[in-house]
């Protein structure tokens, strides 16, 4: 089949290639790929930032999100049939969906919302879980609650305000002008062009501040909690629940709070918490939110589809910094 691989870890890392087609096991389901979007965590991945605890071994197809259609079932599968329309973010070490075929253990696996097409399911998965296990799982968010996005017209960020909003939040984001109406549309209570403000001068008081970005920024957001607020890093710098988080050996914990030392001193500092999140596949968390897609209490941002032999194209169009809003989906339709 056709797929794109890491052949070896860094920019230049991927490329087209011919592999076999996965092997399903007794309790995955084989899915045809309709459509795949990108994650920033596909450039990571790829990079081999993680390399020491997520052991891929290269030559490995890459690709994180996936909608399409179950062409086998495994032995013990008992949820799903062959012709289902399901979407997906397979678990880490088993991810793939740049590829015209991929094999899915069926805990991960969910119904296609009704509501969607096969491009827009395509880039709900890992993001929707992303904000659920944040907001409802770490967070715990309560109505009344205030709730700092950073980048909210992106992919992460537009999932994050809706489902805030919907959980009975009070939401700040930081986007650019030209994505105010965007953002408000989703439900942000407060917008500030970061071009423009300085959110730590407009906002505080807030129980949660979601980054993206990372460095100064995250820092930053630390000033904007109420005592004892959580400021959830999703770039960065892992800490060591990251690494318990995967299992990985005791050295690798201590190294983690290394990188973290800076950030998690100034929270202690300030009163407030750090955490570093990396998410979970969970299928029927996807369940969950596929009722709330399909009850309209969420939509999907879409910013552009390229076609399967432009997934290079796609990528680099995202490393570019041009995406205007939402996510980038590959289709093979």
């Amino acid at each position: 089949m056709k797929a794109f691989v890491v052949a070896k870890y860094g920019k230049d890392g991927l490329r087209a290639a011919e592999v076999a087609e996965p092997k399903v096991g007794k309790n995955d389901v084989m899915v045809r790929v309709r459509a795949a979007s990108i994650n920033p965590l596909d450039k990571m991945v790829r990079n081999g930032e993680f390399k020491q605890l997520l052991k891929y071994k290269t030559p490995f197809v890459l690709g994180h999100d996936v909608a399409g259609v179950v062409t086998k079932v495994g032995a013990g599968v008992r949820d799903f049939k062959v012709g289902d329309e399901v979407y997906a973010r397979p678990r880490d070490l088993r991810i793939g969906t740049f590829a015209e075929y991929i094999a899915i253990d069926e805990s991960d696996v969910a119904p296609k919302p009704a509501s969607l097409s096969v491009q827009e399911a395509a880039a709900v998965p890992l993001v929707a879980l992303a904000a659920w296990q944040i907001l409802v799982e770490k967070a715990q968010v309560k109505p009344g609650q205030k709730v700092l996005v950073h980048a909210g017209a992106g992919g992460l960020g537009s999932t994050v305000i809706q489902l805030a909003k919907h959980l009975g939040a009070y939401v700040a984001t930081t986007a650019t002008g030209a994505s105010e109406k965007l953002v408000r549309d989703l439900g942000a209570d407060v917008v500030i062009d970061y071009t423009k403000q300085d959110f730590s001068q407009v906002v505080s008081g807030y129980d949660l501040v979601l980054d993206s970005l990372g460095g100064e920024n995250l820092l930053k957001s630390l000033t904007v909690l109420k005592p004892g607020g959580l400021a959830i890093g999703v770039a960065g710098p892992p800490d060591s629940g990251f690494a318990k988080q995967l299992g990985a050996p005791a050295p690798f914990k201590l190294v983690m709070s290394f990188l973290s030392r800076k950030v998690r001193a100034a929270a202690k500092k300030l009163g407030v918490r750090y955490s570093f999140f990396f998410m979970r596949a969970s299928g029927a968390q996807l369940r969950e939110l596929g009722a709330l897609y399909d009850a309209g209490h969420l939509r999907p941002v879409l910013d552009s589809t390229f076609a399967f032999d432009k997934t290079l194209d796609a990528l680099a169009y995202v490393e570019s910094g041009k995406v205007k809003a939402g996510k980038v989906v590959i289709t093979l339709d």
